[in-house]
């Protein structure tokens, strides 16, 4: 594995940071995680974008352009022989001192690491998740925009903990108002009626970039699609429901907290986003070998 470090490329037991990273010692940055399917990058353009939205809003100056970016992403693919996989792409603050405050890092750090990934085993896709709601609460709007793809994501951390204590893959997050924000690391969507509804970025959901893709998908298969406030009631009563993210992909869901959803099995509408997703992967992206 060869791993890409500000303008440098290492093996994997030497790629290493200063422990005086901003990164490190205070999950100061951003990141993006990005698929890349048959040769192809997945919506590249939409994560380097959100990657530098996420950066600007927290005053965060990376050190190269959009292009910059693009091309070392690909060379590290390239580099690491991968057709199929994932790419991590972190800009931290830098190094500094002890200190709160950023005025001393003085140059951000940029790290892509592109590798294999497979978040859920086969069978939960085609049988479906089983997701419990957590106690910890998404974190306000007002203390952390979750428009922000921050490296601080021990908000998540903690709910996925409680997930994996109650024996599920994932979690539900609601945010301090009682609505559904989204999962602790997913997008959530669910089918009533024939109509597509999802929590808006007020919420307490990440504007993902699959989500947006099934926005698109939806609008194709003449499923109207809107955002609005959601509970666990509207989730328990749900025709179908499933999670979207990068990594993720499109994953049905057939319980919450132990109740069906739906008959207890992927559903129709599902089906054929998962469908569609998957034909887009097949046929776009940005090529690798570019």
């Amino acid at each position: 594995m060869k791993i890409y470090i500000d303008g440098q490329f290492y093996a994997k037991e030497d790629a290493k940071i200063s422990v005086f990273d901003h990164g490190l010692l205070y999950g100061d940055g951003v990141f993006e995680g990005i698929r890349f399917y048959n040769g192809g990058v997945f919506r590249l353009e939409e994560h380097i974008n959100r990657l530098f939205d996420s950066a600007r809003a927290i005053c965060l100056r990376i050190p190269l352009s959009r292009e910059e970016i693009i091309r070392a992403l690909l060379e590290t693919i390239r580099l690491n022989g991968l057709r199929d996989g994932y790419v991590r792409l972190l800009v931290t603050r830098g190094v500094g001192n002890l200190g709160l405050t950023p005025e001393h890092c003085k140059t951000a750090t940029v790290v892509i690491i592109a590798a294999t990934i497979t978040l859920y085993p086969k069978e939960m896709y085609d049988n479906g998740l089983k997701v419990i709601t957590c106690a910890t609460r998404r974190n306000t709007p007002g203390a952390l925009s979750p428009a922000i793809k921050s490296l601080n994501y021990l908000n998540n951390v903690l709910a996925r903990i409680e997930a994996s204590q109650a024996g599920c893959p994932e979690a539900l997050m609601l945010n301090e108002q009682g609505y559904v924000a989204e999962c602790t690391g997913d997008n959530v969507f669910i089918v009533k009626k024939g109509r597509l509804l999802t929590p808006p970025v007020s919420s307490g959901a990440l504007e993902g970039i699959t989500r947006e893709v099934v926005f698109e998908l939806a609008e194709r298969a003449g499923v109207p699609a809107v955002q609005q406030d959601l509970t666990r009631y509207d989730i328990f009563t749900a025709d179908e429901c499933f999670l979207t993210g990068t990594a993720a992909e499109v994953v049905p869901v057939v319980t919450l907290d132990g109740r069906q959803i739906g008959d207890g099995k992927p559903g129709k509408v599902t089906g054929t986003l998962i469908a569609g997703f998957h034909e887009l992967t097949r046929t776009t992206g940005t090529p690798i070998d570019n």
